[in-house]
């Protein structure tokens, strides 16, 4: 049985973080080295990671008595220092992973049951493979699903044209890591993605249409608290991408529609940070560059003009009927 590594970053998540610890421990993976960075959080977290700690957490079964994974297993090591944010901390977690296969779980999102081993199992049948991932649950601030995620199979150019994986349902080895290097600091948005095309260069990708982990999406996530910076940082990716001798090519092969990809993605973020006006900017210099991309978003053009004439209130009120009947229907 492989060891799987698992590192979970976190700052001041004491209100989500023992349920991401239970998720790992939960797992039925008879081989988990979990590890657990935090950034000197001051909201009590780390007294909940103590609670988890391989020194003395948990008590022995009565004799007979059944057990589950998290009755026997525990933390492997943590620490609480502070750094210079999620890929500092992160880095710092891969450093000190021993496990053959390698993932990442923020601490606000966490792991459905077996998705570790259906990982392994992707990996045992697939030596080929050097990163796989899976599908993934859009949850609320009370862990709530309300949307299923669901990606498909990826190449190279779709990754360098912005299409995106669910980070908490990817796993890799560790030996193509070693190879594509660990994150770069200077990403505070897409840094996934960025790592996510350096390994692609090295080896096959696989997706498998399973539902392996659940993000939340709350007001302090990334993903709304900043959402107007990850267009910078796409166009960062493209110009990066473009400066290397093994990306150079495959980024002009599909030069306009990796552009148009990157504007589409800064008016999807710009709109969810209520920029409509510049959102609008960037949806229509995606369809100048490439109209198939641009068009395929249609529904971003619609939610702008909604913003703009004052009837963005039925768009909330549109995904929150949404979300309700996602939720009512899956329990």
């Amino acid at each position: 049985m492989p060891l799987v590594s698992i590192i979970t970053p976190s700052f001041n998540q004491a209100r989500y973080i023992e349920q991401t610890i239970q998720s790992v421990l939960g797992q039925d993976h008879p081989r988990i080295e979990y590890i657990v960075v935090d950034g000197a959080s001051t909201d009590g977290s780390v007294e909940i990671i103590k609670k988890y700690d391989g020194r003395g957490r948990v008590t022995p079964p009565d004799a007979g008595e059944s057990t589950s994974p998290l009755q026997t297993r525990t933390i492997s090591s943590w620490l609480s220092e502070k750094d210079s944010g999620q890929a500092e901390a992160i880095n710092k977690g891969l450093a000190r992973a021993t496990g053959e296969i390698v993932a990442w779980l923020n601490s606000d999102d966490y792991y459905l049951p077996s998705a570790v081993s259906a990982a392994v199992k992707v990996f045992e049948e697939n030596p080929n493979v050097v990163l796989t991932y899976g599908n993934m649950l859009a949850v609320n601030e009370r862990g709530n699903p309300f949307n299923t995620l669901t990606y498909k199979q990826l190449t190279l150019q779709d990754l360098l044209c912005f299409q995106i994986i669910g980070q908490p349902a990817v796993f890799f080895r560790r030996e193509v890591l070693e190879k594509a290097g660990a994150l770069d600091p200077t990403f505070h948005f897409l840094l996934d993605h960025h790592l996510w095309i350096r390994i692609a260069q090295h080896g096959e990708i696989l997706h498998v249409d399973q539902t392996w982990a659940a993000a939340r999406y709350h007001a302090e996530a990334k993903n709304r608290a900043k959402a107007a910076e990850f267009g910078r940082e796409a166009f960062r990716i493209l110009d990066w991408a473009a400066s290397q001798p093994g990306l150079g090519k495959a980024v002009r092969s599909v030069e306009r529609r990796a552009r148009a990809s990157a504007h589409r993605v800064d008016a999807r973020y710009l709109l969810d940070g209520g920029k409509s006006w510049l959102a609008l900017q960037a949806w229509m210099c995606a369809l100048f560059l490439h109209p198939p991309t641009a068009l395929a978003r249609l529904n971003i053009l619609v939610s702008v003009f909604a913003n703009i004439i004052g009837l963005g209130s039925l768009r909330k009120l549109f995904l929150s009927v949404r979300k309700k009947y996602f939720m009512d229907k899956t329990l």
